[in-house]
């Protein structure tokens, strides 16, 4: 499988990732579990790993001008081990099989043994794993690298079966914990390991996820240079790449990496087009479940980020499955390790990352209970062209209709549901800006929020304050007394002062619009 993806017409080399966990054999720090979406490459390393280590064949061709062949370790452990590769998900392919999916696992792996290790006494068909490989490593003197796939598919599978579940971990505490034959044991999945209560039930582990990722966050996917390569050898835009594609954000030693879906850019570019590939691979029915349970102004949120803002989550309640969801922090958090969320482990902030994603809400949007919301989303990019034109009666109406479409879901009426009329309204910037920054600091105070056009867009910088039972004209005044736009300057040529208020009293909305041209050449990001 892995020669495959070698030979594949798009293929980015990930074998550096070897190097790092050719440091964990047979020490203490030789468990790790790396989860992340679907379609982010967790298998494709699976094989990677199986094809360098396994003695079972020989791969030094396949491995020849990586970046692994560089390293000092490369042939310390080339075809030197004997593996275990175990695709959990192929034990369970229907419901049936899930009652006794460990004891098939199990069968399997000892049928196997007993082929390859014929001349080792004490072990029969009917031995447990641990038995087995203990006999092997007194007998042989050599361990075993295990990979497992999908480990935790269990739980998406049998939601509803907390004894199959806790079976399962039962078999793999067993075969894990002070296991002196595991040279290694690298899992994959979409969960990090499940908690019972705060603790993880197999503490061994060193868990790398889309929360933290660590040393590993280049290797989750492709990185924003990987991309700008591939773009260029095949002259595909790399801007729309990045719109489309780009905004999980992964912190490797105090930096952030940009990581784009594999699936996804592959996808786009072999067919040099731009649309959500994400449909084929997760159906939005499940997206949509989750957010309508609403918990604690959950709809609120996504109005929220889907106009590009951000939405504070605490990820350390969520207990690594799909039923025990208990607040809008477990759900959010279960999106983020979805992929239908990015995360900023920074700011402790959940975000929208990109256009592909932005679509699979805008479709959950559309069900019942969530008002008119999909037609401001609709309008939002007509709305923009009024506002560059600064048609101030028609951006004031913008908002208000805009306003009047979420009041289904926003329940309070204030200066933050006006916020969050105004990100609804302006969903659609994120085609030309960059995510809006609410509470702007600048000058001498915050702007309610600043849109910044992203790299190559010949767009206006646009800086909005809004004010509630006050004047626009008041709000533009308060931009300019306290300098707002005046940290920006340096990148942007053209900015948008725009003040927005809604009057209480006459439930009417105002607009005003200034522009300043900044004739400073620097356009730098």
């Amino acid at each position: 499988m892995f020669s495959d993806a070698v030979h594949d017409d798009i293929y980015i080399d990930k074998t550096g990732l070897i190097a790092h966990i050719n440091r964990r054999i047979r020490k203490s720090s030789r468990y790790l579990c790396v989860s992340r979406p679907r379609r982010f490459g967790k298998s494709m390393a699976a094989d990677m790993l199986t094809a360098y280590y396994s003695k079972g064949c020989d791969s030094a061709d396949l491995f020849s001008g990586l970046e692994i062949e560089k390293e000092s370790s490369y042939k310390d452990h080339l075809n030197k081990h004997n593996v275990i590769r175990i695709d959990v998900q192929q034990f369970i392919t229907s419901r049936k099989e899930i009652e006794n999916f460990t004891e098939n696992i199990r069968s399997a792996v000892i049928g196997e043994l007993l082929d390859e290790f014929p001349d080792c006494k004490g072990i029969d068909e009917n031995s447990s794993l641990q038995k087995a490989f203990n006999k092997i490593y007194s007998y042989t003197e050599e361990g075993f690298v295990f990979i497992i796939d999908e480990w935790d598919c269990v739980y998406r599978f049998a939601q509803d079966k907390s004894e199959v579940q806790k079976d399962y971990f039962d078999f793999l505490r067993g075969l894990f914990k002070g296991a002196v034959y595991a040279d290694l044991v690298y899992m994959t999945g979409i969960f990090p390991i499940k908690k019972y209560g705060e603790h993880s039930a197999l503490n061994i582990f060193d868990e790398y996820s889309m929360i933290n990722s660590w040393e590993l966050s280049s290797y989750f996917g492709f990185t924003e240079n990987e991309v700008k390569k591939e773009c260029e050898k095949r002259n595909t835009d790399f801007n729309m790449m990045s719109k489309w594609y780009d905004g999980y954000i992964l912190e490797d030693e105090n930096t952030y990496q940009h990581i784009y879906n594999p699936r996804s850019a592959v996808s786009a570019l072999m067919r040099n087009r731009f649309e959500s590939y994400w449909t084929g691979t997760e159906s939005y029915e499940a997206l949509k479940v989750y957010i309508e349970m609403d918990y604690e102004g959950l709809k609120a949120a996504v109005v929220e980020m889907l106009g590009g803002g951000r939405c504070q989550v605490n990820t350390r309640s969520f207990q690594n499955d799909m039923t025990s969801l208990k607040s809008r922090d477990d759900v959010i958090t279960l999106l983020i390790h979805l992929g239908y969320l990015a995360y900023d482990s920074k700011t402790k902030e959940a975000f929208i990352p990109n256009l592909e994603i932005s679509q699979e809400f805008v479709t959950v949007t559309q069900s019942p209970g969530w008002g008119s919301l999909i037609e401001s989303i609709k309008r939002s990019d007509e709305l923009l062209k009024k506002t560059w034109a600064m048609d101030e009666k028609a951006v004031a109406a913008g908002i208000a209709s805009s306003r009047r479409d979420i009041s289904s879901i926003i329940n309070y009426n204030n200066e933050n549901a006006l916020s969050f009329a105004v990100y609804a309204a302006y969903s659609g910037a994120l085609a030309y800006y960059m995510k809006p920054i609410r509470e702007f600091p600048s000058g001498r105070g915050f702007a309610d929020l600043v849109y910044l056009p992203r790299r190559g867009e010949d767009k206006p910088a646009m800086v909005i304050e809004l004010k509630w039972d006050k004047s626009a004209e008041g709000a533009i005044a308060q931009i300019k007394k306290r300098q707002y736009a005046d940290w920006i300057k340096e990148y942007t040529g053209d900015i948008l002062l725009i003040g927005i208020s809604y009057n209480k009293k006459t439930d009417t909305h105002n607009c005003r619009i200034e522009k300043e041209t900044i004739k400073s050449t620097r356009r730098s990001r």
